[in-house]
């Protein structure tokens, strides 16, 4: 496992691309990568005819070996991240944790070079991708091996640049034992992206742990589902942290990365998109909301909670045209396409505004850490929650008996939250730390999806 000091986000610096270059990786959306014989190519739009496997570096994932025919195997995975490691300077594979059934969950850090300690990454800008936290998505997980992959072996001379800016993480499979059993849940039957804050999985734990200490400025999560014909049937959705406890500026931005740089990426290449949970009618208006709420145990919502931008994507896992219908190949070329599409966007988002999201995502951290705000245990940014789910004075922070302390101690640890120890043996949560938000939804007898109930601490 990575360490670090976990330095605070306010002592970070950045650093910064010139506005000439970020503005060209914006605009080419990493035209790099696909020209440097990587990318998922899209099928013939009249003959349906598949592509060649595509090669960077003489390494090819077992999907693209395939055509596009069937998923890479974990088997397969180890042995091409275990070469790329072997051949790439840019590109390091590290270790992170174990599964409940002992399977390896991994980071994958590319940058140019690939970055030598958790500190340097911590202290300098970076985007986490977590990939396939459900077993049974696995089109994200296809984009992710391959877009590392891509990078590590860029000839472009702009994207190289990037890498020696920022550094690009990726997780690429979060649920391998639920892959191997081909579940949404994790070998527990647990979801584990209802998971992050109890943390009771390994799978989250270890998320949890990489957001602490590496500090992303950016964290993309990959997904997929199932449309509903004429109402929800888009080729990619994609959400921002909804939650109404995220810093303004960090939400914003969350939403900029969405509606302005990811969705107009994939629709430029010719698929249908849309925001996650709405339905739409025949004419594109919005005529219901079925899902994409603001529950702080969500990635998404919780990435923003820890000062990160966030986004959920999610590609359609159903044939979007006869070609498909008739060769599921082509449909799961597609699906990974506009994951890759998707994911690529982010990094341009990131070039073009690394310095704006930088200052956003450490003044989110020094407020939490030094000011009084008012919280909601409820509600969304486009809905309000009850008055009596809003408290506009928190309490200061909150106690635990020793059991309680000891119970929680993993989980408060894992989610940077400090705690004092007290002469009568009871553990003091100080609610005033860049943790602030998740000490209260974890600790406060109001939360939804707390930890434990501590004795809330009036301020004197």
């Amino acid at each position: 496992m990575l360490t670090s000091t976990r330095p605070p986000r306010a002592q970070r610096r950045p650093r910064v691309l010139g506005l000439a270059l970020a503005g060209t990786l914006a605009l080419t959306g990493f035209a790099g990568l696909a020209s440097g014989a990587g990318a998922v190519a899209a099928p013939d739009a009249g003959t349906g005819q598949l592509p060649g496997p595509p090669v960077a570096g003489g390494l090819r994932t077992g999907f693209e070996l395939s055509g596009g025919a069937t998923w890479t195997t974990l088997e397969q995975e180890q042995q091409f991240l275990q070469a790329l490691d072997a051949a790439s300077e840019r590109l390091s594979v590290t270790e992170v944790g174990r599964t409940a059934q002992d399977r390896p969950l991994q980071l994958v850090a590319v940058g140019d070079p690939a970055p030598a300690s958790a500190e340097a990454i911590a202290f300098g800008s970076s985007v986490l991708f977590s990939c396939t936290q459900h077993g049974d998505e696995p089109s994200g997980r296809e984009a992710c091996l391959s877009l590392a992959r891509d990078l590590a072996a860029t000839t472009d001379p702009a994207t190289a640049e990037f890498l020696r800016s920022t550094t690009v993480l990726f997780v690429p499979t979060v649920n391998p034992d639920g892959v191997a059993a081909g579940t949404r849940e994790n070998s527990q039957g647990l979801d584990v992206n209802r998971d992050h804050l109890r943390l009771e999985t390994a799978e989250a734990q270890v998320l949890a742990q990489l957001q602490r200490d590496l500090r992303p400025d950016v964290l993309h999560d990959l997904h997929e589902y199932g449309p509903t014909p004429g109402t929800y049937d888009r080729d990619l959705i994609a959400l921002w942290p909804r939650n109404r406890n995220v810093d303004a500026r960090v939400h914003d931005l969350s939403q900029q990365l969405t509606e302005e740089h990811v969705l107009p990426a994939v629709a430029a290449g010719g698929n249908s998109t849309g925001i996650y949970g709405y339905r739409y009618d025949a004419a594109g208006n919005v005529v219901a909301q079925r899902a994409g709420d603001g529950q702080e145990r969500i990635l998404r919502n919780t990435a923003g909670l820890r000062h990160s931008l966030g986004i959920l994507v999610e590609a359609s896992n159903a044939p979007a045209n006869p070609l498909e219908e008739a060769n599921p190949a082509l449909l799961n070329l597609r699906r990974v396409d506009t994951q890759v599409t998707a994911a690529r966007a982010t990094l341009g988002m990131v070039a073009e505004h690394r310095a704006e999201i930088a200052d956003a995502t450490a003044a989110s951290a020094a407020r939490s850490a030094l000011e009084r705000a008012t919280l909601s245990f409820a509600g969304a940014d486009n809905v309000l929650p009850d008055p009596d789910e809003v408290d506009l004075a928190p309490p200061c922070g909150y106690r635990l008996s020793a059991q309680q302390a000891a119970d929680a101690a993993q989980t408060l640890a894992l989610q940077g939250i400090r705690t004092e120890a007290q002469p009568d043996g009871t553990v003091f949560v100080p609610a005033a730390q860049e943790s602030r938000d998740l000490v209260h939804l974890l600790l406060d007898e109001r939360a939804q999806h707390g930890l434990t109930v501590g004795e809330a601490v009036a301020c004197e």
